[in-house]
């Protein structure tokens, strides 16, 4: 591998926001918010709006978590409005 032009890999958790669950996993993704985790390290934390631990596929039900539409959920992801 040619060095300098490769983002840096490292351990990050993802927190699904809807149930909670978080988990340790590699990525080039960063994040300015950090978590510490049992182990006592602290990583960055990404966090996503559905994982395996809320999705249905996974999970065999369907959970109804939506606190607004469409349009609310873009303008507040996006700091519209």
């Amino acid at each position: 591998m040619k060095k300098g032009i490769h983002p840096e890999y490292h351990k990050v958790v993802f927190m699904d926001t809807t149930s909670g669950y978080k988990f340790i996993c590699g990525s080039t993704k960063t994040s300015k918010e950090t978590i510490e985790m049992e182990d006592g390290n602290t990583y960055p934390l990404i966090k996503v709006e559905i994982s395996s631990d809320s999705h249905p596929f996974y999970t065999g039900r369907q959970r109804f978590v939506e606190k607004g539409g469409r349009i609310e959920k873009f303008k507040k992801r996006y700091n519209i409005g």
